[in-house]
């Protein structure tokens, strides 16, 4: 099994657990998740009806994950002329974000962010140089020339 495998197999048990499977049995029943949460959504937005909800992500793969998120769940993520294009706004019940949307997009982000910083580092390690500590922390500063990406 690839590394890629084992990846979406753990974001598959993540959403599950989200969606309430707890057997192995369930893992037939695995593909009515989506539609359970979606139908506690519809439960929810008539007594906690959708607000606005501006989400602030801090990079690119967080803010894929997030908006696949929202639209499995059929919520239209949408961004208002000169916002940012980290920042995601969406009209979603308050407990709905608070109990099933968030918690579960920070499990799946921690999830893929670690994924990630391993592939990195075996990338760099492998391909360009073994040795990829932090750089020395030093004392004082010197001026000289900066440059920003």
């Amino acid at each position: 099994m690839t590394e890629e495998q084992k990846l979406i197999e753990k974001l598959q048990r993540i959403e599950s657990l989200f969606a309430g499977a707890t057997t192995t049995g369930e893992k037939v029943a695995a593909a009515n998740a989506l539609e359970r949460i979606r139908e506690k959504l519809t439960d929810v937005q008539k007594l906690d009806p959708p607000v606005e909800y501006k989400f602030t992500l801090t990079d690119m793969w967080s803010k894929k994950l997030f908006l696949a998120l929202l639209r499995r769940y059929g919520i239209e993520p949408y961004r208002y002329y000169r916002q940012k294009y980290t920042t995601v706004m969406a009209r979603v019940p308050i407990s709905f974000v608070n109990e099933t949307l968030w918690p579960e997009f920070q499990e799946l982000d921690e999830t893929l962010r670690s994924y990630l910083e391993e592939v990195t580092n075996r990338v760099i390690t492998t391909s360009i140089y073994a040795d990829s500590s932090d750089a020395e922390v030093r004392q004082g500063r010197l001026k000289g020339t900066e440059f920003k990406e």
